[in-house]
């Protein structure tokens, strides 16, 4: 029987009717979009974010960047320490003091008992505090240089964070266009119900697609909130802040410069070959420590008044009785710790330079599968649809073939944003893999008063 244009009472929608639910379901997106209609009028007055600017910002917010710099102040801190004579070291003693007979606990009768005080220094030599000055001043180039991986690391992934929230920006815009398309899809569908030329199962089809669209635009809003928060995170500005033209992924810092030259300066080798240096002062300390310091003390002793005072002068040096078995063991310790970074550091560039070419070969794939896309699949996906939609203009297709190539069209919006995100992470790591010198200047915290004083005591 054919479906009348005319609902009668017991077709018209009811409480839980399905044609109610999507009803509720598109009251809800329309309130969504009423309440950020607002959005895009503040996100416009502000300057727009592109990709380098949120990392540099990233980099200069970032605290962990920050212990590293306050820890290589340390170090320098100690290397000026370490320079120095050790304290000298003021002695009162009572010697000598009598525990029996007729001048028991007396500190005057017994000729022997005295009264001393006695200055003590120990002359630590100076190739020894240089071997001291130089291995804290190597740790502060390692701590420097952990601040550079960090850095790096920070901008990799607020760079990231800046092509996800793209990403998401574009997936909802995709899902906007695709609703709109099926909106008047459904309008269609129900114009050609009532000229008796469509059919239910046409309506109800273009209505479900819409549903579809619609439950995946609610997942593709919280997405895109979320990646939001994460680039704020990152730069610490607005989450509505609107991003600036994307880059050309065509190029990246690797493009013009010999790679292998290149990774030479990747922060974690330059960390690595920091740590070898500090093991190779510390190796030198070991080497300075074979020769023992010798301290001198000078002593005045006061006794009773019939007998005189005394002045004593002593000089003490440590015996190194057993040094193959420790000083010579400390030191080849040393320089077998040094040995052991030496060889790391040259596993780390081996591994380093195969992972980057891995980087460049999926990044120069995912730029051929991006213009597979554009060139020859969209333009296919677009010629299905038209010609699905001619044919059923022309009765000889149903409706669900339209459907069924716009839901193409959708898919493959969406596996080219996937693929241009994937592409993108790979530039951001190539592009950042050594971080941005502008960041190297970032100042370092300052120390508080309270602190300083303290210090100072």
């Amino acid at each position: 029987m054919p479906f009348s244009s005319s609902a009668s009472a017991s077709q018209r929608p009811r409480r839980g009717h399905p044609w109610v639910t999507h009803a509720r379901l598109a009251a809800a997106l329309l309130l969504s979009h009423m309440a950020h209609a607002q959005a895009p009028a503040a996100a416009s007055a502000m300057p727009a974010l592109s990709v380098h600017e949120a990392a540099r910002a990233a980099a200069v917010r970032a605290a962990s960047p920050t212990a590293a710099e306050a820890a290589a102040q340390a170090a320098r801190e100690l290397a000026v320490a370490s320079a120095q004579l050790p304290d000298p070291v003021l002695r009162l003693s009572l010697d000598n003091v009598p525990v029996d007979g007729p001048d028991a606990f007396s500190t005057t009768r017994d000729f022997m008992t005295q009264r001393s005080v006695s200055l003590m220094q120990t002359f630590t030599r100076e190739d020894k505090r240089n071997a001291r000055v130089d291995r804290f001043r190597r740790e502060a180039d390692a701590a420097q240089a952990e601040r550079r991986v960090r850095i790096a690391a920070v901008q990799r992934e607020a760079a990231i964070a800046w092509f996800e929230r793209r990403a998401a920006e574009q997936r909802l815009a995709l899902l906007r266009v695709q609703r709109e398309e099926a909106r008047l899809q459904i309008e269609a569908a129900e114009a050609a119900l009532r000229a008796g030329h469509g059919s239910a199962a046409d309506t109800i089809g273009a209505r479900d697609a819409l549903a579809q669209i619609d439950q995946a635009e609610l997942a593709a809003r919280a997405e895109l909130a979320n990646t939001r928060r994460m680039l704020a995170r990152w730069t610490g500005g607005p989450d509505e802040q609107p991003l600036a033209a994307a880059p050309k992924l065509e190029r990246h810092a690797f493009v013009v410069h010999d790679l292998a030259d290149r990774l030479q300066q990747h922060p974690d080798l330059v960390q690595l070959a920091a740590r070898e240096a500090v093991a190779a002062s510390e190796a030198d300390i070991a080497r300075a420590e074979r020769e023992p310091d010798w301290t001198a003390e000078l002593m005045y002793s006061l006794r009773g008044s019939r007998y005189s005072n005394m002045m004593s002068v002593a000089i003490s040096v440590p015996l190194p009785w057993d040094r193959p078995q420790r000083q010579d063991r400390e030191l080849a310790a040393r320089l077998a710790q040094a040995e052991a970074l030496r060889a790391e550091r040259v596993e780390l560039g081996r591994d380093q330079l195969a992972r980057t070419q891995v980087w460049i070969e999926a990044w120069r794939a995912g730029l051929a599968r991006l213009a597979l896309i554009d060139l020859e699949r969209e333009p296919l996906a677009r010629q299905r649809v038209d010609a699905a939609l001619g044919a059923y203009r022309g009765g000889s297709a149903a409706l669900a073939a339209v459907l069924e190539a716009r839901r193409a069209v959708l898919a493959l919006g969406m596996d080219r944003i996937d693929v241009e995100l994937e592409t993108a992470r790979l530039w951001a790591r190539l592009e950042f893999l050594i971080p941005d010198p502008d960041t190297r200047a970032v100042p370092a915290p300052a120390v508080p008063a309270a602190a300083t004083s303290e210090a100072s005591r």
